[in-house]
């Protein structure tokens, strides 16, 4: 899952929305240096993570893109399910998209200082460029996609994926849709309450 799902799924704690945010930036023994409930945010991360990768309705997506781009077929799929999430969003939560943004942004700014320097690098260009609203716009997604493969160390063809994404729209939409609410479901497992997500 990409930033808006792994925001959403920390609910409404505020150090497991920072933990989750910056896991990925987050290497080694630097886990030792972050708090306890900030260090539980980092590990629900990954336990998204591997959840999400081996799920056998993600690995159908992955499929579907595999033959194309290899590797990244799973990044590229991550972004995908971001875009369902904020596309549907109303469905899963009973503020708007850009409340609910302004409010993670606003956030993450507060604790600057604790952010890892590549989160404190990206925050600016979120926050400008309003990513996790943006997700849901196809167009914004294509510009996404074309800075993620510029930066990738051999060329990915990821700039062509959304292409991909409007050829199998209802497929991968369907197999968001019915693997998310596990993913939710297996979050509140791990003790991570959502009731107050639901637009109902």
């Amino acid at each position: 899952m990409n930033f808006l799902a792994h925001l959403y799924l920390s609910g409404d704690d505020n150090n497991l929305i920072i933990g989750n945010f910056i896991a990925d930036m987050v290497k080694g023994n630097k886990i030792n240096g972050y708090s306890p409930e900030i260090t539980r945010g980092i590990m629900l991360h990954r336990q998204i993570d591997t959840f999400t990768d081996n799920h056998k309705i993600v690995k159908v997506s992955k499929e579907r893109l595999r033959s194309k781009y290899r590797l990244y077929s799973g990044v590229i799929v991550d972004m995908y399910y971001d875009h369902f999430l904020a596309k549907n969003w109303p469905f899963y939560s009973g503020y708007s998209l850009p409340a609910y943004a302004d409010k993670a942004y606003a956030l993450l700014r507060k604790h600057h200082n604790i952010l890892p320097a590549r989160a404190q690098y990206i925050l600016p260009f979120m926050t400008e460029n309003n990513w996790l609203v943006n997700y849901a716009n196809t167009e914004s997604m294509s510009l996404y996609f074309g800075g993620m493969s510029r930066r990738t160390p051999f060329h990915s063809g990821m700039e062509n994926a959304v292409e991909d994404l409007l050829e199998h729209y209802a497929l991968f939409e369907n197999e968001f849709s019915a693997f998310f609410p596990e993913l939710m479901t297996f979050v509140e497992e791990q003790g991570v309450s959502h009731a107050h997500h639901c637009a109902g």
